[in-house]
């Protein structure tokens, strides 16, 4: 018998095909760790959302806030932004306003209110204003075609009240 595979009783099949079987390595599906993925994703997903979210009957804590007034007057329209009740600190925006204009808002604490207008194309004359808590903190005036004029105030930060806003703070408005 001439080749020691045959005297062995192992024909030249089945050791290619034992070679192919212990080479063999079963890899890990693709979708199979996507879809993992995908669940493990989603539950820290619920498990974050249900320790970050306050419970149901557990009230939100109170933002202290001042009333602001803004107030523009003069003749024509004018674009006036503003600052407002929002906490990220945008403006808002009201185009073309008819004057006189008057808004009270509450201010967050710690947030500089702030109005500013400007005069359409054809100009005019208008005069801007601000009060803090029912007190003039600045005006200023502007004329002629897209003239511009700022009037700024300041708030407290809350540490420095207390961060508690006073009865007449909440009721204003």
């Amino acid at each position: 018998m001439g080749d020691g595979i045959r005297e062995s009783g192992v024909t030249d099949s089945t050791a290619a095909a034992g070679v192919a079987k212990r080479s063999f390595v079963r890899r890990p599906d693709r979708a199979g760790v996507v879809a993992g993925a995908a669940i493990l994703a989603a539950c820290t997903g619920l498990v974050l959302y249900g320790v970050l979210t306050p419970e149901p009957g557990k009230p939100k804590p109170a933002v202290a806030t001042a009333p602001v007034t803004y107030e523009v007057t003069g003749t024509g329209t004018a674009d006036i932004t503003y600052k407002g009740r929002s906490g990220s600190a945008k403006a808002t925006v009201v185009k073309s306003a008819a004057l006189p204009w008057r808004k009270t808002v509450d201010v967050p604490l710690g947030q500089d209110p702030i109005v500013s207008i400007v005069l359409g194309e054809r100009g005019g004359q208008a005069r801007c204003t601000l009060a803090v808590r029912g007190r003039h903190a600045q005006s200023a005036t502007t004329s002629g075609g897209f003239g511009r004029a700022t009037c700024a105030g300041s708030l407290p930060a809350p540490g420095a009240t207390g961060g508690q806003a006073t009865a007449a703070d909440r009721s204003a408005g």
